[in-house]
């Protein structure tokens, strides 16, 4: 389970990086096409906007599958191991429940209601842009199951 992780995580890392120079890319175009050559450029606008979305999506997938995602586990060191190891099972349950409503079926949704609408500059279908909620909220529940598995194996809970 943690090589599939790890595997994940690097191509998660490799696709953010490449969108992130897309971005920088597109951001410095529309600043040196608006001030240098006095004729802004139409698409880097959305392009941005998108990317932007997509990048946000990945890196908290990404910040999942490395365990670096904020938490409050200061309520631990006042908790028995015991129960400090029953919330670290129930919390990612809800957050395979949010997940599956919310992201997966919500996004599953979204994507496909959307279809048939372009954006106004690049002519893409927006169910492409709003695709990146339905496959980071998959691999985020692979990631939640994860850390299931991960504490039932432990021995006792870390404080």
């Amino acid at each position: 389970m943690n090589k599939i992780r790890d595997c994940i995580n690097k191509f998660i890392f490799v696709i953010g990086a490449v969108l992130l120079t897309i971005i920088v890319l597109t951001v410095s175009w529309q600043v040196v096409s608006r001030y240098v050559f006095n004729s802004p450029s139409i698409f880097t606008d959305e392009l941005a906007r998108f990317l932007l979305m997509w990048i946000g999506m990945l890196g908290t997938t990404y910040s999942f599958g490395a365990k670096a995602h904020l938490s409050m586990d200061y309520l631990h060191t006042f908790l028995h191991p015991s129960k400090v190891k029953t919330i670290k099972i129930i919390l990612p349950i809800f957050s395979i429940i949010f997940m599956g409503f919310v992201m997966v079926w919500g996004g599953t949704l979204l994507t496909l209601n959307t279809m048939k609408q372009f954006s106004p500059i690049l002519h893409l279908p927006m169910g492409l842009v709003y695709s990146i909620l339905p496959m980071t909220g998959v691999i985020n529940i692979f990631y939640f199951i994860g850390y299931i598995m991960d504490e039932i194996k432990s021995e006792g809970s870390e404080r």
